[in-house]
């Protein structure tokens, strides 16, 4: 079965090679090793989506970033991303985000662009490597814990009083969605809580969990439905972090390790308590380029 989730992200990422390129279906099967009829069918049915729909969905990210973040002409762009005209481009542009590309050139609102589609998780990589030999734990390290310093910031997410983990904050949202808008907004985001930062707050003494991104500190603008801005003071932070690894191999037991650690420690031996009341506790998740971190806020006793 997850054999398919393998198929399909090797498909997902050549996708994302050739957006520019016009990419082909009977081309990608011959890339990938199966008829186009499996993979037209399977990639539905792993990913939810046509391949077409798919397909037109990430060139139409692709251009509104570009629009987004160039001077490059609007038809130059939409010619880059096979549309055939710059009026085919306004067409697709306005049914998908309400507003036309010059629209969005100048004022870049948020917007629900289409992320590119993840469906290789470490729970099927461990269906997909039983029987093989695999190494014992090479990758693993222990869990570091340093202090960092944050400067007053905005923070801009949903806070979901309903849900303590990231698993269970998608129960409430649609990620697709909410990713979406999140990478429409990454031209705002701060430089130190960037975009795509989770974590934790408290309600009445319950952790809850938190997604969205941070903010530049002059940010004023459209707030997308759904989401606050909540003004996080200064503060130094607890850092417990695993340095970089393989996601697939490792995941299942780099972040518990790290979550043991930081739930479990006691800054008073350091001279501190934590500073939760005020502050955030933030998720660092970037397996192959920073590794896993939990950083929760303390203050002196």
């Amino acid at each position: 079965m997850y054999e398919w989730n393998l198929v399909v992200q090797k498909m997902i990422d050549w996708i994302e090679e050739n957006l520019d390129k016009e990419p082909k279906l009977l081309v990608m099967s011959k890339h990938i090793g199966y008829s186009p009829y499996y993979c037209s069918i399977k990639f539905h049915e792993v990913t939810g989506r046509t391949l077409k729909n798919y397909i037109t969905g990430r060139k139409l990210a692709r251009a509104a970033l570009e629009i987004r973040d160039s001077r490059e002409r609007i038809l130059d762009i939409a010619l880059k991303y096979g549309f055939s005209s710059q009026e085919a481009l306004t067409r697709a542009f306005v049914s998908a985000y309400g507003c036309t590309p010059a629209a969005y050139r100048r004022k870049p609102v948020p917007i629900p662009i289409l992320c590119a589609k993840v469906v290789l998780f470490p729970e099927h990589y461990k269906e997909l490597s039983k029987g093989e030999k695999t190494m014992n734990n090479a990758g693993i390290h222990d869990v570091d814990v340093r202090m960092e310093y944050i400067p007053t910031h905005k923070y801009m997410g949903i806070f979901e009083e309903r849900a303590d983990n990231y698993g269970d904050f998608w129960k409430y949202h649609d990620c697709d969605t909410v990713c979406g808008v999140i990478d429409s907004l990454s031209h705002v985001a701060h430089p130190i809580v960037t975009g795509h930062t989770a974590g934790w707050f408290y309600k009445n003494g319950k952790r809850c969990y938190f997604y969205g991104l941070g903010v530049n500190q002059d940010f004023d603008g459209a707030v997308p439905e759904g989401f606050e801005i909540r003004e996080v003071p200064a503060s130094y932070y607890k850092v417990f972090a695993h340095p970089a690894f393989d996601y697939l191999k490792d995941n299942s037991v780099v972040m518990p390790k790290v979550e043991e650690k930081a739930w479990n420690y006691s800054p008073e031996k350091d001279g501190y308590e934590w500073n939760e009341e005020a502050c955030l506790d933030y998720q660092r998740h970037n397996p192959e380029v920073l590794g896993y971190e939990i950083l929760r806020p303390v203050k002196k006793k």
